[in-house]
């Protein structure tokens, strides 16, 4: 019987490079090497724990088996590759919004999931008014249009790079950095004090001296520009929750539909500066502001506490409440 044809060490360099955390985690990386002032000796060594995450991977006989399953499925139309082509959007769409959700904190978490609740009861209420009770989702044709799911895409991803920003500025040692700058200077003050003004600059003490502080002034504009940016997306997503609030708010007391498309399109098309912000951001995040817009309020997204990346915290909370309820019973654990 002749062996399964095998994809090949470029397809499996491809899928394992290619792995949508591998590309989140680079490029944080390269982003954090490039911001800390250091990148010629931080990059090397992030491509070199690039190049030892790809070659482990790719060596591993389970990973390859999947990708030669993977390619035989593709080549023959198997059910891999139907099962992609068939996915109905309402799934894709979901998998895509719980990604970012699982790489949130649980308060940015809750904050989206609140709002987008909110979203949802005020159009329920508005249906009610309106004497339309036939759907049950709550989100009427008014407001699952694309311009309100892309003001709910961009809140989310705004609060994704708020988190990304915040960890940023909390790794960034502001004050190592400033007593840098004043012991530097107080160097070169001491250094030029002993060397003729006509041979400082051939002075390799002084260059040395003269390009730290460059480096470290560099690395205080980067925290400086990061608590700018992070003043921004604070007061941008206050803004644009208001905003959001505001449109759902009056489907209740607006009955004319062109009128409510017409307000929420003005507002989704006055967030351009926010979109230029996340653009900039992208590199932290992995996400850009032109991301094709999936529609958030139709997904099944209501249950967060099923998000994979709570898994260890469910299970933990499961096993307090099992030994308290052992405790009241006065049952020990595992008897």
């Amino acid at each position: 019987m002749a062996e399964p044809k095998r994809a090949g060490i470029l397809r499996y360099l491809k899928e394992a490079f290619l792995f949508r955390w591998n590309l989140l985690i680079l490029g944080g990386a390269g982003a954090a090497a490039l911001l800390s002032g250091h990148g010629d000796i931080m990059l090397p060594l992030v491509a070199a724990a690039e190049v030892s995450y790809l070659a482990g991977l790719t060596t591993l006989p389970r990973f390859q088996s999947a990708i030669d399953a993977k390619a035989r499925a593709e080549a023959g139309g198997g059910p891999t590759a139907a099962a992609r082509t068939a996915a109905p959007d309402g799934v894709a769409a979901r998998e895509r919004i719980v990604d970012v959700l699982r790489s949130l904190s649980e308060e940015r978490r809750a904050r989206f999931l609140r709002l987008r609740a909110r979203c949802v009861e005020m159009t329920r209420i508005a249906n009610a008014v309106r004497g339309e009770t036939g759907d049950a989702s709550g989100a009427s044709t008014d407001l699952r249009q694309p311009a309100l799911d892309r003001l709910l895409w961009v809140f989310l991803k705004l609060l994704l790079s708020d988190q990304a920003i915040a960890r940023f500025l909390k790794a960034a040692d502001e004050p190592q950095i400033l007593n840098s700058i004043l012991e530097l200077t107080e160097r070169i003050k001491k250094r030029e004090a002993v060397v003729a003004e006509a041979e400082r600059a051939d002075d390799r003490i002084l260059r040395s001296l003269h390009d730290s502080l460059a480096t470290a002034e560099l690395r205080k504009d980067n925290i400086a520009k990061a608590q700018g940016n992070a003043e921004f997306v604070a007061a941008e997503l206050d803004r644009l929750e208001n905003k959001i609030q505001a449109v759902t708010e009056m489907a209740v007391s607006h009955s004319d539909p062109d009128e409510m498309s017409s307000r929420i399109d003005a507002i989704a098309d006055g967030i351009s500066q926010t979109e230029q912000t996340i653009r900039e951001l992208q590199t932290i995040t992995g996400m850009t502001a032109q991301d094709e817009t999936p529609s958030i309020l139709g997904a099944d997204i209501a249950q967060p506490v099923a998000l994979a990346g709570d898994a260890d915290a469910t299970r933990r909370r499961i096993e307090q409440t099992r030994a308290a309820a052992e405790a009241r019973t006065g049952r020990r654990p595992g008897s």
